[in-house]
């Protein structure tokens, strides 16, 4: 990429692959890891509904329930005061805070008041809740082999929700797991944690962890960018191959419909669909990626969003995909378009920063389009939603997107079969924590299950 300005908030590929890190969306303030806040009480898990289907109840915030399926969206039945009441889900994340130290962070989505998940003498990230939304996992520390941000070693650990006071429980350290950092970390809907191994300049190979702890298990020899699809299936992607799935001890299945330049999948909970990026080769490298879903073992690729340019006498406004996400039922997908101009001589050059031609309009736009869950086929046009706003991330019950948009926790209420905005966003003020982007997925804001 050169001098390219492009900030990054896409994950880089796999990087024993040679190839270059993708240029990401806008990183909105400060980017580092993130901050937390601490969660009210232990929760139940919800009744009679699986990782597909969300029962949506009239509990208002504070009334009596015996499961989730009692509350309304964006609440969960909780253990309160001896009491079971329909509280307030919480989003996690990580931040900087105002020592820039990085902080894995846990808030009430409706309620910023930040709690920490580890001590503030130690650094920590990527926090990642369970199936059942009572623990949480994350990274903390640092060993002295760590040569990047993002990419120190540390310890796996995990804490139960409510916060207790004793120390978090280490599930895996850089030697037990063999590896110099913990990336790509994934729990929820799984029955383990999934991550991403580190050696020196090379990233790939996925390990498993039980949440209980004991030895660390190789789920993959190769690849990246674990996603689940459940308890025991998960898919990811491969320099040479693209696209795989696999099951827990199970033999992975390429995914030759998707492409072998595909990375990034990403599973709905109500199907075999894939969310997917893939490069368009006739754009800059890096500054490239298109949008598409590749039904597992359906017969057709659908192209959700493509990269775009428009051209000028100078050069021309291009755009490119990045940070995709599903709703849980597979209704809508949501991305981010990122803006660039990319000039005739010379490097290409983030929109809304400097002196190009499109200096002036947002270099990243937060978009939604409908989906057809039966093929994955795009049903309407895309929605523009959140304008200088990157890592959408959607609420269990579809009823909530979370972003980040200059440091801050926005969320905004929608209408689930329209897609349309009700209310205005819930802001969380940036105050002693700036949301982190820069590593993109692995700073997207986890909403906790439902």
């Amino acid at each position: 990429m050169g001098k390219c300005e492009l900030r990054n908030s896409q994950p880089p590929p796999e990087e024993d692959a040679g190839m270059e890190e993708d240029a990401g969306t806008e990183e909105d303030a400060g980017m580092e890891e993130d901050a937390g806040t601490e969660p009210d009480a232990g929760t139940e898990p919800d009744a009679g509904s699986d990782a597909g289907t969300v029962v949506i109840g009239t509990g208002a915030k504070g009334d009596a329930c015996t499961s989730s399926a009692d509350c309304a969206a964006g609440l969960r039945c909780e253990m309160m005061a001896e009491a079971m009441t329909c509280q307030s889900l919480h989003v996690a994340f990580t931040a900087m805070d105002d020592s820039d130290a990085m902080a894995a962070v846990v808030t009430r989505f409706d309620e910023p008041e930040p709690t920490r998940l580890s001590d503030a003498a130690v650094n920590s990230r990527y926090p990642r809740w369970n199936p059942m939304g009572s623990r949480i996992a994350f990274v903390q520390g640092a060993t002295e082999t760590g040569t990047s941000e993002g990419n120190l070693a540390g310890e796996l650990v995990v804490r139960d929700i409510p916060l207790a006071a004793a120390a978090p429980t280490v599930l895996a350290n850089g030697t037990t797991g063999s590896t110099e950092g913990f990336l790509y970390l994934e729990w929820e809907p799984g029955d383990s944690l999934l991550y991403v191994r580190r050696a020196g300049d090379s990233i790939s190979g996925i390990s498993r962890v039980l949440p209980e702890g004991g030895p660390v298990e190789q789920a993959t020899a190769q690849g990246t960018f674990p996603d689940w699809r459940n308890g025991n299936t998960f898919a990811f992607s491969t320099s040479s191959v693209g696209l795989s799935t696999t099951t827990v001890g199970g033999t992975p299945a390429p995914l030759a419909l998707a492409g072998p330049t595909a990375e990034q999948p990403h599973y709905n909970r109500v199907n075999d669909q894939l969310l997917f990026l893939r490069p368009d080769e006739t754009r800059p490298v890096g500054l490239n990626a298109a949008l598409y879903i590749v039904p597992v073992g359906g017969a057709a690729v659908q192209t959700i969003a493509e990269a775009t340019s428009v051209p000028g006498e100078e050069g021309s406004v291009d755009s490119y995909i990045a940070n995709p996400n599903w709703a849980p039922d597979g209704s809508w997908v949501a991305y981010v378009r990122a803006y660039f101009f990319n000039p005739t001589t010379g490097e290409p050059v983030l929109c809304g920063a400097g002196t190009s031609p499109c200096a002036g309009d947002p270099g990243n736009i937060i978009f939604l389009r409908r989906i057809n869950p039966a093929d994955g086929a795009p049903m309407e046009a895309e929605v523009s939603f959140a304008e200088g706003a990157t890592l959408p991330s959607f609420s269990p019950d579809g009823h909530h997107v979370a972003y980040v948009q200059g440091g801050q926790l926005y969320v905004q209420q929608i209408d689930p079969v329209a897609g349309t905005k009700v209310g205005d966003p819930i802001v969380h003020p940036v105050g002693d924590y700036t949301l982190q982007t820069s590593r993109g997925d692995d700073h997207r804001p986890r909403w906790q299950p439902r």
